[in-house]
């Protein structure tokens, strides 16, 4: 489905009749992230996901893709399809949009849960590596994102044991518009420094990592939980930076068991 919100026709999926969720991709991949998520949860949820632009079925825009552009057009979709408020749920990515979500939309927000990702903006080095790289896939295409990102994306347990998700997920990436790909690098590079947002973040919030994560590794997730007052923090084991992916069972025990807590 296809909703036209800000100049942009946004592919989005809704269902379940239950509580809202929204759940937010990781770069660079798609909303198709959370089909085991969203499977678990039947009924019991109305979970609402779609394709940050520039991905799956949203066509990119000619800018970077901001991580408030990708928070607005979340809370765009809840109020086009009537949902005051939501659980809000980002891996990666979808975590820096989650905070941005936290300070531009704070009435629409019923919980929260960072995934795989950090508080920390860039560092001056990395942002610089992320605009080479956007110059890379515009000249080469998605093959230089997936060369350069899938083999960090996922755990060494998951390469060794899971080689059928290692070809899915490189399958979509470089199915993946390289212009989508290039103003996502250049939105990552320029995102905001949510530090002082964890202080600020009044709503249960469940934090989570992989515990072979390289990319955000698990400290940083223990500082973001010690940082936001009440939180819980869920490890799960074999997975790395896209925990829901590769460890499906365990990231669903967590998530589950945060949502039941919810009021």
């Amino acid at each position: 489905m296809k909703a036209t919100l800000g100049g942009a026709a946004i592919e989005y999926e809704v269902r379940g009749e239950g509580p809202p969720i929204v759940f937010l991709h990781a770069f660079p991949l798609g909303m198709f992230m959370w089909d085991a998520q969203v499977e678990a949860l039947g009924d019991r949820h109305r979970t609402l996901r779609f394709d940050a632009r520039g991905f799956g079925g949203t066509a990119p825009d000619d800018r970077p893709l901001t991580m408030e552009r990708i928070a607005d057009d979340a809370a765009a979709l809840l109020g086009w399809l009537g949902m005051e408020t939501a659980v809000v749920a980002g891996c990666s990515m979808g975590g820096y949009a989650a905070f941005a979500f936290v300070r531009r939309h704070p009435e629409r927000l019923a919980g929260l849960v960072l995934q795989d990702t950090r508080a920390g903006a860039d560092t001056e080095e990395s942002r610089a590596g992320r605009a080479t790289l956007a110059q890379r896939v515009r000249a080469e295409g998605a093959g230089a994102a997936a060369e350069a990102f899938l083999p960090r994306l996922l755990g060494e347990t998951t390469h060794r044991e899971q080689p059928d998700l290692v070809v899915r997920l490189r399958e979509r990436i470089l199915a993946t518009s390289p212009g989508g790909i290039a103003n996502a690098l250049l939105g990552l590079g320029a995102r905001a420094d949510s530090t002082d947002t964890l202080a600020a973040i009044g709503v249960p919030t469940l934090v989570v990592v992989g515990e072979e994560d390289v990319l955000t590794p698990p400290p940083e997730s223990q500082a973001m939980a010690a940082a936001i007052a009440g939180s819980r923090l869920a490890v799960i084991p074999k997975a790395g930076h896209l925990a829901n992916l590769e460890n499906p069972g365990a990231y669903g025990e967590a998530l589950e068991g945060f949502l039941a807590r919810l009021p």
